[in-house]
């Protein structure tokens, strides 16, 4: 009797525990739900040059530099035929070496996963929240411009 409480005590506790997770949006380059703004005190600088211009969505765009808690954050959004294809980090916290740790290993896992989704709406990593929302933020001002 005690392991039927127990077995279905932990079977109702993982059904709660799935349906409480918030499901994906689909990704789009202009970004669904609300608009990011950027960080306190950051000031707007020109995009990058745009091989073909805007209509076309084609060039590299420079998202706005967005303070964190740690340290500034920048990226440059590259698209070709209104496609993200890469994403260079311009900017990183960088003061310490965990700050280059966390970076390290957080940067090219959210750079994999924005050029997945085509999107800025790309799942936080783990341990560098600060970092992943500086990313999102920046990728997506670049984006922004991209289709401005």
């Amino acid at each position: 009797m005690r392991r039927a409480v127990v077995a279905t005590t932990g079977i109702s506790a993982l059904v709660i525990t799935l349906l409480a997770l918030k499901p994906h949006q689909l990704p789009t380059l202009a970004g669904a739900g609300s608009p990011r703004t950027p960080a306190a005190g950051s000031a707007p600088r020109p995009s990058g040059g745009s091989t073909s211009g805007p209509a076309t969505g084609t060039g590299t765009y420079t998202g706005d530099p967005v303070d964190t808690q740690y340290g500034t954050v920048q990226v440059a959004a590259t698209l070709v035929g209104g496609k993200l294809t890469a994403v260079k980090v311009l900017q990183a916290p960088d003061a310490n070496g965990r700050d280059q740790q966390i970076a390290g290993y957080a940067l090219p896992r959210l750079t994999q996963e924005a050029i997945g989704a085509q999107s800025a709406h790309i799942d936080a990593v783990s341990g560098a929240s600060y970092t992943s929302q500086g990313y999102t933020r920046s990728l997506q001002s670049a984006l922004d411009r991209a289709h401005a």
